[in-house]
């Protein structure tokens, strides 16, 4: 788990129209972040 302050690990990812990118292009293009992770419905989680 990472600390308040601490840098996320690098990825990537498929945005929605199918295209991938990676944390690095999208922090070099200026642009801001927000991961939001959502649990399976109808799970405890």
């Amino acid at each position: 788990m990472l600390e308040a302050g601490q840098k996320a690990p690098s990825f990537k990812a498929r945005i929605q129209d199918g295209t991938e990118v990676s944390l690095e292009n999208i922090l070099s293009e200026g642009s801001g972040l927000v991961l939001f992770f959502y649990p399976k419905d109808s799970t405890p989680g």
